[in-house]
């Protein structure tokens, strides 16, 4: 069988006058590629590197490939990571992961958030802030809250200033995601606590896998810390804790409001949902990603290593997911 792999790489990205430091921030190293390449190699498939969107536009009609493993973020706007997947619809080739749809709704963290309401998934009270006129009117949530950009991904956007205490840092925040990343704020009410991220395998009968708490300078208990951009530049400060060292009630309550998410969204294949919990023990859905990293930095990597399997044993399991979803073994 073959597979082939459409991405982004960091390389690719050709910084534009004005764009924030972080513009290229969801796309990929090129040894994150040939990882996953190698892996599938391993696994006894054939594979054959696309690349991007327009790379995969350019070679549509020739494409000779059993299946695409798509991880590609796509070119611009809230709509850029259903690029590759509706083009792979249109030509009738299967792929892994999220369709078109439950991409779109997963990177606009506006829709997602009234997805999870509607199907009464816990998630912090926000407001959308389109121009800086909106904040003269009172908003539904009390200090400190939180403001991040609308449709990015890969803490994108976040800074040790994203949390605001009044309404003079709030303004400042707002206005930087207006005119910065030229899309509407998502202002959150910040919930002090825990932090945890979610690994989540399959479609019919989704596996969760152990939840992974979040480390940040040493503490467990964030309070008020928070992960962010700068957190790329100093990894050392950020540590993936697995199994989590919670009680099992809250395990269940994390694990149980994460698979609920990622049904709610149509996942497929494989997924993340961050996870905050306040100090009252609650659990809410900070947001849900259907396109995690697969670098061997983050959390699947982390995870294969506790399980005891090598990460290209992982990798090809997210694959698999995908053949049989599909029927093709």
């Amino acid at each position: 069988m073959k597979v082939g792999l459409t991405y982004d790489l960091k390389t690719d990205y050709a910084f534009k006058e004005n764009d924030p430091l972080d513009a290229n921030a969801e796309f990929d190293h090129p040894g994150t590629i040939d990882v996953i390449a190698d892996a599938f190699k391993q696994g006894g498939y054939q594979v054959e590197k696309i690349g991007n969107v327009s790379s995969l536009l350019s070679k549509l009609n020739d494409l000779n490939v059993d299946i695409v493993f798509n991880i590609s973020e796509g070119l611009s706007g809230r709509n850029r990571e259903s690029q590759v997947p509706i083009l792979l619809e249109m030509a009738g080739i299967p792929f892994v992961g999220a369709d078109s749809l439950s991409l779109a709704l997963s990177l606009d963290k506006i829709i997602a958030k009234k997805v999870f309401i509607a199907e009464k998934i816990p998630t912090p009270k926000f407001a959308e802030i389109k121009s800086l006129d909106q904040l003269k009117t009172a908003l539904p949530m009390k200090f400190p809250m939180f403001v991040k950009p609308r449709f990015e991904g890969s803490s994108k956007g976040l800074s040790e200033s994203s949390r605001v205490s009044n309404n003079e840092e709030l303004f400042k925040q707002v206005e930087l995601i207006v005119t910065k990343y030229k899309q509407p704020a998502l202002v959150e009410e910040f919930i002090r606590g825990t932090e945890f991220t979610v690994a989540i395998l399959g479609t019919e009968s989704p596996e969760v896998l152990p939840v992974v708490q979040i480390k940040i300078d040493g503490a467990l208990d964030l309070k008020d810390k928070f992960y962010t951009f700068g957190h790329i530049a100093r990894p050392d400060a950020v540590e993936y804790i697995v199994p989590a060292p919670i009680s099992p009630e809250l395990m269940k309550r994390i694990s149980d409001v994460s698979l609920a998410a990622y049904k709610a969204i149509e996942c497929r294949d494989f997924g993340r949902v961050d996870v905050r919990v306040d100090e009252s023990g609650v659990p809410y859905v900070l947001e849900i990603n259907p396109l995690p990293s697969l670098s061997t930095e983050d959390v699947f990597s982390i995870i294969a290593k506790f399980q005891g399997i090598p990460y290209d044993r992982m990798i090809v399991r997210i694959l698999e997911c995908a053949i049989k979803r599909y029927g093709l073994k």
